[in-house]
């Protein structure tokens, strides 16, 4: 694992063993803004508002989402590999998002496995594992898809896992990714998502939208 800087100025990880970043090599920050929160969480009207994130990372989506938002925030990140808080440090994420080094590395002081609350608004949940085997009996209003592309971790974008990720949404749910693959709209399309390309972060031309009917 390598922390390497991208073209905004933001960090992200480089993991050699999947030859695969964790964010855009285009910018890591701008990247996270404008799928996840501009095109997610400012369209989402649900408040409070549940956040399912698959592949919780850095915790930068979840950092940027508690930046962003007045409303109550119910967010459950997941992830296989949890980062080394030593890692975390390295990437210095509170000098590009301009808080308070303290408030963010707080986030990955919380226990795992239940919600702990980082601010009055803000309750995060981190899970360890993996989404095949995931039981959540619960749904969300937004999902972060962002998992590994499909070159490296081609399983998490086939149908047996875009069916569970639809089954964990509510009505009027959003989905959001920086993947654009034909075949992922089409079948999150098929699983029942009014699926949309919309147009990407620097350096991608598209990204996919999707929202669940009533």
């Amino acid at each position: 694992m390598k922390v390497i800087k991208t073209a905004d100025g933001s960090t992200t990880l480089y993991r050699e063993d999947i030859d695969e970043t964790y964010h855009s090599r285009h910018g890591a920050v701008q990247e996270a803004l404008h799928v996840f929160i501009e095109t997610g969480l400012k369209k989402s009207t649900k408040s409070p508002v549940r956040i399912f994130e698959m592949g919780f990372g850095t915790g930068l989506n979840a950092y940027l989402t508690y930046q962003n938002t007045d409303t109550e925030v119910f967010y459950t990140g997941l992830e296989l590999y949890p980062v080394s808080k030593e890692i975390i440090e390295e990437t210095e994420y509170w000098k590009a998002l301009k808080a308070d080094k303290t408030d963010f590395l707080k986030m990955h002081q919380l226990e795992w496995g239940s919600f702990q609350k980082h601010s009055e608004n803000f309750h995060l949940r981190k899970l360890e594992g993996d989404l095949s085997s995931l039981e959540l009996n619960e749904k969300f209003d937004l999902i972060y898809y962002d998992a590994f592309g499909p070159r490296a971790q081609g399983e998490l974008w086939e149908r047996p896992i875009l069916e569970k990720i639809v089954d964990l949404m509510d009505e009027e749910a959003i989905f959001v990714t920086y993947c654009a693959k034909g075949q992922v709209r089409r079948d999150l399309r098929d699983l029942g998502l009014e699926m949309e390309r919309l147009p990407g972060p620097p350096g991608k031309r598209e990204m996919l939208f999707g929202k669940k009917g009533c």
